[in-house]
């Protein structure tokens, strides 16, 4: 998958990863990505390492390998991250 692909993924995956744990408003669409990507890569290792296979296509199962990992990166940052006045 190229880089626009994970583009792609990195950003639906981020998106629902926040609307999933509470933080949508304090992401813009770059972290997003950002989020989606890096939650990708570490769902990826999860789950290569549970499954024993690699997730390298633009499928719905990426999407969730990034999602599950993507919502994993937000609640061990939600551990560091001060509290936003409502």
């Amino acid at each position: 998958m190229g880089i626009i692909g994970w583009i792609i993924i990195g950003g639906i995956a981020g998106w629902l990863a926040t609307l999933v744990t509470g933080t949508n408003a304090r992401f813009g669409w770059i972290a997003n990505i950002i989020i989606g990507i890096v939650g990708a890569f570490i769902g990826g290792l999860i789950f290569g390492y549970a499954r024993g296979e690699k997730v390298f296509t633009f499928s719905i199962w990426s999407l969730l390998v990034a999602f599950v990992g993507a919502v994993i990166l937000l609640f061990i940052l939600r551990l560091f991250m001060r509290p936003q006045p409502e």
